[in-house]
């Protein structure tokens, strides 16, 4: 126990109608929707990241939070540990996620990175089986040291190659170790700030290479969870390989690894990506790859990846839609890749951020599945393709353009144009919100 929290209590399920801060509107953790409870669909995760690593900073302006964890040593390591799981005690998530920079101070070189890694999943092992904690995934950071600075897989120095090939090595022996259900990799530098400099073709075999070396590892250790990879289009390079769920899909294909990794899909990722956010699900979805989500969300004004706690229930409704649709999580789940605003200093600040990211959350899904429920919006969509289930119509999905021809010209195919009815379904949206 720590006193950084001090006077906050467990969160509670009050109800919509509860004026107490500190307390569930939305989210009762028990509550069954559709033979399973909201804490199993939801699979709420924080990060590690955000919530005790993160200083408060932004491009204009360094640190504002104050942590009395804040430096480079195991013991300090071992507070910020000893918080943030008195933070999940109180919020009554089931999850968490971490990168190995989040956790350690960096050492001098590998080995020490290592051993003050090795050490804390030790730590971490404990505090886990004291409070029933699980991980949802592991991660390894290559991307903040300057040594990273022109990418790790995709680095024109092959040193950085194999210093970054060990790094994920040993993050993924701590996943492992920590029973974590998926290993994440997202690229941050993978990627590129100008052509002028830049072999993309040696870059994405590079890329290939180490995904390959990652997917041949997990099976050598017997990791039975996912390996998800986390798309993003830019931000910090100028494009980054991972550009969206598609581009992924296509880097899969290549390397024939479509049916060894799936995708980690971030909701502010999406959005620069010119995407929605259930855009990038029902995507993951059809191909077959979606695994697990970030859930944040973007300030539309800045036009960069802000990494606000997510309040906006109706988009969060459209994307559990898409979850729900693929068969909800299996070993994935919802995590706060979010932080607070670097005004928002208080350790209260920390648990509301949370517990209103619950609730719309806890909100959406449920939304989500009156949507599907009900049905209405899964036969307009019906509606609108039922001329393909004719013989006719399936017939061409095999044919030939001269037979088609042959067809339009028998018959006087003369088509006419069918309302979208695009606001008349934005209408039946939002009866259910």
């Amino acid at each position: 126990m720590t006193d950084f929290f001090k006077d906050i209590p467990a969160i509670p399920y009050e109800g919509p109608n509860t004026e107490n801060e500190f307390a569930f509107r939305h989210y009762d953790p028990t509550e069954m929707l559709n033979g399973k409870s909201l804490h199993d669909h939801l699979r709420f995760a924080c990060a590690y990241w955000h919530s005790f690593a993160w200083p408060g900073g932004d491009p204009f302006g360094g640190q504002t939070f104050e942590r009395p964890w804040f430096g480079d040593t195991m013991d300090l390591a071992r507070m910020k540990a000893d918080v943030a799981f008195e933070m999940f005690r109180i919020l009554g998530v089931p999850f968490f996620c971490f990168h190995d920079a989040d956790v350690r101070p960096e050492g001098v070189d590998y080995a020490e990175n290592t051993a003050r890694l090795d050490e804390i999943t030790d730590y971490f092992g404990e505090l886990m089986e004291a409070s029933g904690m699980k991980l949802l995934w592991g991660t390894a950071n290559l991307f903040s040291h300057r040594r990273f600075m022109a990418g790790a897989a995709t680095n024109p120095d092959p040193d950085v190659f194999a210093f970054s090939a060990a790094t994920v090595k040993s993050c993924m022996d701590a996943t492992q170790k920590l029973g974590g259900e998926n290993y994440v990799l997202w690229g941050g530098r993978e990627g590129y700030e100008t052509l002028l400099n830049t072999d993309m073709g040696r870059e994405r075999a590079q890329a290939g290479a180490m995904l390959q070396m990652v997917v041949d590892y997990k099976h050598k250790i017997g990791f039975k969870g996912a390996i998800l990879i986390e798309p993003k289009p830019q931000e910090p390079t100028k494009h980054q390989y991972d550009y969206d769920v598609a581009t992924v899909y296509g880097f899969l294909k290549d390397f024939g690894l479509e049916g060894e990794v799936k995708v980690n899909i971030e909701q502010g990722h999406a959005i620069l990506a010119g995407h929605s956010f259930e855009h990038e699900l029902a995507l993951a979805r059809e191909l077959g790859i979606f695994g697990s989500i970030d859930m944040n969300r973007n300030d539309y004004q800045s036009g960069w990846d802000t990494d606000q706690f997510p309040n906006n229930v109706p988009e969060m409704a459209l994307a559990y839609y898409e979850i729900l649709k693929a068969g909800g999580f299996t070993t994935g789940g919802t995590n706060f890749d979010a932080k607070l605003r670097r005004q928002s200093l208080d350790p209260e600040d920390l648990i509301l951020a949370h517990v209103g990211g619950m609730d719309a959350c806890a909100a959406g899904l449920k939304a989500a599945a009156r949507m599907l429920q009900d049905g209405a919006l899964e036969q307009a969509r019906t509606d609108r393709y039922a001329g393909w289930d004719t013989p006719e119509a399936k017939g061409m999905m095999t044919s030939d353009l001269e037979s088609i021809t042959d067809r339009v010209l028998a018959d006087g195919i003369n088509p006419q144009p069918r309302s979208g009815r695009q606001e008349r379904l934005e209408n039946l949206v939002n009866r259910y919100l």
